[in-house]
Order: C-alpha cells, then sequence, then structure tokens
C-alpha cells in the first residue's frame, strides 16, 4: 500500500512542510533582531532516534516541523549548523564559535537535554532553548522570543556602560 500511495504521500509531506515552513517565516518575521546562527542537536531535537542505534538501512526521518524550520531560516539567512560531535557540547560551541566567527550571544541553541542547555547558555550568553518532542513552531517561536529579549538586554547594559564611562571627564591628560 505505501509503494502504490508514496507519490501521493510525498505530495502531502512537502504541502505540509510548506504549511510549516510559511508559519515559519511568519514568525521569524514578527522580529526585529534575529539570532546569526542556530545550532541544532540532531537524536531527539531534530529526529526521533539516536543515529548510533539506527541501522544504514532505515530511512531516517525528522520530526514532522523540523524540515520546514530549517528551510525558512536559511531562507531568512539564519545560518545553521548540524554536524556530529562527540565532545561535550561546550567544546562542541568552542569549534563553531571559531569556524564560524558568530559571537555566541548571536546563536540560538536548541536541544532535547537540559543538562546540555544548561550548560550551553552560560557560554557568553546562548541562548538555548529545551524542546520536548523535537523542534517545532512552537520551540523556534520561544527560540526567537528569548533570543530577542536577551540581545534588547545586552543593549541596555551597553548603554548603561557606555553613558558611564563616557560621561566621565578624562583626567588623564591635563593638556586636553
Amino acid at each position: 500500500w505505501v509503494v502504490s500511495c508514496s507519490p501521493y504521500i510525498k505530495k502531502e509531506i512537502s504541502k505540509f512542510e510548506e504549511k510549516v515552513k510559511g508559519e515559519a517565516m511568519q514568525i521569524i518575521g514578527a522580529f526585529e533582531v534575529l539570532p546569526k546562527l542556530g545550532v541544532f542537536d540532531l537524536d531527539y531535537t531534530l529526529w526521533p532516534f539516536y543515529c548510533e542505534c539506527r541501522s544504514k538501512r532505515e530511512m531516517p526521518s525528522l520530526y514532522p516541523h523540523a524540515k520546514g524550520i530549517l528551510l525558512a531560516l536559511k531562507e531568512k539567512g539564519i545560518d545553521e549548523i548540524i554536524y556530529s560531535s562527540w565532545t561535550h557540547k561546550t567544546d562542541h560551541f568552542q569549534r563553531i564559535h571559531s569556524r564560524a566567527g558568530v559571537p555566541f550571544n548571536s546563536m540560538l541553541f536548541l536541544d532535547d537535554e537540559n543538562m546540555n542547555i544548561q550548560a550551553v547558555s552560560k557560554m557568553g550568553g546562548v541562548t538555548s532553548i529545551l524542546v520536548g518532542d523535537g523542534v517545532n513552531l512552537g520551540s523556534l517561536r520561544e527560540g526567537l522570543t528569548q533570543s530577542s529579549r536577551n540581545w534588547n538586554a545586552s543593549q541596555k547594559n551597553k548603554q548603561k556602560w557606555l553613558s558611564k564611562y563616557s560621561n566621565k571627564t578624562d583626567t588623564s591628560n591635563p593638556a586636553a
């Protein structure tokens, strides 16, 4: 039955992915400031399994919203980095930071493991979002909302710092 209906199923899947992509584009479009880089854990974040536990002959499948979200992020100019690593997430993020040249506070990280979320969120302002049943439109909205709040807070802190130190009279050079 699946074989005879596969073109229809593929057509329906692509319609669904396009719908998700459209909704993701609307969510993304609602934010003035966006992260420069999206970082996604793989297992139980983009797909519902552990990579190392699957046969190479099995066809992997993403969570329902994952592909549409990834397509929308790409179209909106937000790079995503997906590559495997067997190191601790903080080491992994150091490498991503070095290779991509993106500041930590311009990264959005989605993962299904709270331990990773806690560790990475302490790395220079990475916005880290815990996903329950895989990445979905709700976790995208939550991530962009939190990223925007983090950016606004950092701008306020920057303004406070600038006003505090730029208003002081420079006494280091008496001739000035």
